[in-house]
């Protein structure tokens, strides 16, 4: 191992997303209440899972990544596989078959269907980037993308097609994508938003029900008209009421109301925000928000400086991954999006997240490494 690689690295970044991850684990352990003596299991796990996760991103320093930018096409349709298996072998928890298990542990082959497709697709956007504009190119990118995200809602997985969509459209636009595409795609898009709207909230909907799932059906119907009364709705309620009840400088840890007595739907995972908010007040929420805008701001610097295209392309992937999943993800718990099921990067709890989030982390820095070499050098 070249020690030496470990002097150039940005550790400004390795360090925001350690201290996240840090940060992270003193929620879970408040959302699963181990300080009133109940099971530290997922407390234990996700230290477990950022421990694993630091190596993994020590490790994808090192990765060649132009050695492995040649097989990427092995690489995307390892991710069909992947996913493929996922409908085959996969387990079915809560109604959703997302997890390959290896005896006790278990595997989300989606999470890291995320890193795997901003890989590929800036390697296919950078061998089409003069031809970017091109509508058969365009196409063929979007059928490439359109794919694994078919399988994806198989699962089906919300929030992971949107990611990828998110990376996507990231990517698009740092190739310099026409901006008479981006004014069609809004366009199109608005009525058609609109006739979801107007389609979820029919009593016999025409198109919707045969391509979202009832219970995601049920999320739109209770973002676009909220009922106090509605369990559906009981999820932001005691979210926004446990951000707001935090004020400025929260309860205290292990001190949230709404938390510590299991008012809050998914603490520890989807909204752990909401954790956040009651127990460290404005004052949290903005210090996490400011450590996820500085992980996106340094891997979009990386990226402007960086020499490569494909490598541009790929360190902005990432940084659009990181800054759609933290939006959504507050977004939910603050109740200005339906609920979609998003983690927070690096806090929210789970193994395949973190090692994933941990992974494209890793990326950027190894890219970060090149920019420091001479111009004479070959990148």
């Amino acid at each position: 191992m070249n020690l030496k690689k470990l002097k150039n690295i940005d550790w400004w970044l390795v360090c925001a997303a350690i201290i996240l991850s840090v940060f992270g684990i003193i929620c879970i352990g408040s959302a699963t209440h181990i300080n009133l003596g109940e099971s530290r299991s997922m407390y234990y796990s996700q230290m477990v899972w950022v421990s694993i996760g630091v190596v993994i991103m020590l490790v994808v320093v090192y990765v060649n990544i132009d050695f492995f930018a040649n097989f990427y096409k092995y690489i995307y349709f390892f991710n069909i596989a992947l996913l493929l298996a996922v409908l085959l072998i996969g387990r079915s928890v809560n109604g959703a078959k997302r997890w390959i298990y290896f005896g006790p542990i278990g595997i989300q082959p989606s999470e890291f269907s995320k890193i795997i497709m901003l890989f590929c697709l800036a390697k296919v956007i950078d061998k089409n980037r003069q031809r970017i504009n091109n509508k058969s190119v365009l196409i063929k990118i979007c059928l490439y993308t359109l794919i694994p995200i078919l399988l994806i809602q198989r699962q089906p997985s919300l929030s992971a097609s949107l990611v990828i969509l998110a990376i996507l459209a990231c990517e698009l636009f740092v190739a310099k994508i026409d901006y008479k595409y981006i004014m069609g795609l809004i366009i199109i898009s608005l009525p058609i938003v609109l006739f979801i709207a107007w389609d979820v909230l029919r009593e016999d909907p025409i198109i919707i029900d045969k391509i979202l799932r009832p219970h995601q059906i049920t999320r739109i119907i209770t973002f676009l008209k909220p009922d106090a009364s509605s369990d559906n709705y009981y999820q932001t309620l005691k979210s926004i009421s446990a951000i707001g009840s935090g004020q400025l400088m929260g309860k205290g840890l292990y001190e949230g109301t709404l938390n510590q007595l299991s008012y809050l739907p998914e603490p520890y995972n989807d909204f752990i925000f909401s954790v956040i908010g009651e127990e460290f007040g404005f004052i949290g929420c903005v210090g996490v928000l400011a450590l996820q805008f500085f992980i996106v701001f340094r891997c979009m610097l990386i990226a402007m400086n960086c020499r490569d295209s494909f490598l541009q392309l790929a360190a902005t992937g990432v940084a659009g991954m990181i800054a759609f999943q933290t939006f959504v993800n507050t977004g939910v718990a603050t109740g200005i999006l339906p609920n979609t099921g998003m983690s927070l990067p690096f806090v929210s709890y789970g193994g395949s997240s973190m090692w994933a989030n941990m992974a494209s982390i890793g990326l950027v820095l190894n890219i970060g490494l090149k920019r420091t070499k001479s111009l004479f050098e070959e990148v």
